[in-house]
């Protein structure tokens, strides 16, 4: 039994994740963790944001930890557990499971003197380090996430996480429309996502007259030629 962190899952909580992850291997040694412990530890370090070494005692061992989430990582159950509360998230908030837009924005972050994997420099934004590429819904919830070197150029890794979007299936059935800032625009790019999904591209133009941050409604979208000749 460990103690109550914060980070810790409320049974409650547990129970409707609990039948995402999976069973134990008819062959091969017994499980001596209990799941729950273990998905804790791994929320622990997530949110204190200490090394796997760094979990507390009362914890299973780190190196269990860490190879749990390896694993789940790989096969794919920390995807089907997101995309399941995804549209538990939507249906709660009155909306279908599926949205019918969504949005696709980028971010380059430095990263530290030890990271050598997947690291460029982001001429643009002068940053050397890696690049965030994000999809969410309407409602801010995340569809899916791709992390690149900072060089790969915005439609690129666009194209990348779209495609991301595109494989999760059922879940974006009803998708039609992405919504993007001006650094997104190109005929060629908006062709591409019409051509492979079927989903038009809308630009959201950025003030001129504005600098730093700013707030840009989703009403002010300009159509390119293409989407008039295809509708």
């Amino acid at each position: 039994m460990t103690k109550a962190y914060r980070s810790n899952l409320t049974w409650e909580q547990w129970e409707l994740i609990a039948g995402e992850f999976p069973s134990e291997k008819v062959s091969g040694r017994p499980r001596t963790v209990a799941l729950f412990a273990v998905v804790n530890a791994i929320f622990y370090v997530l949110c204190e944001g200490c090394t796997w070494r760094g979990n507390p005692w009362d914890f299973p061992p780190w190196q269990t930890v860490y190879g749990y989430f390896w694993r789940w990582s790989k096969d794919g159950t920390w995807l089907k557990i997101h995309d399941k509360l995804y549209q538990w998230v939507r249906v709660a908030a009155g909306r279908e499971p599926s949205p019918s837009e969504a949005a696709v924005d980028s971010q380059s972050v430095e990263t530290a003197t030890m990271i050598s994997i997947d690291v460029g420099y982001d001429a643009g934004k002068k940053i050397h380090g890696r690049k965030r590429h994000l999809s969410v819904d309407l409602l801010g919830l995340v569809l899916r996430v791709l992390v690149t070197s900072a060089s790969l150029p915005e439609r690129e890794g666009a194209k990348k996480v779209l495609n991301r979007v595109h494989n999760t299936g059922n879940q974006v059935k009803q998708l039609n429309t992405i919504w993007m800032d001006g650094g997104y625009r190109g005929e060629e790019f908006m062709r591409w996502v019409m051509d492979m999904f079927r989903w038009i591209v809308e630009i959201v133009p950025r003030p001129l007259e504005k600098k730093g941050f700013v707030h840009l409604p989703k009403r002010m979208f300009e159509k390119s030629s293409y989407q008039y000749q295809k509708f």
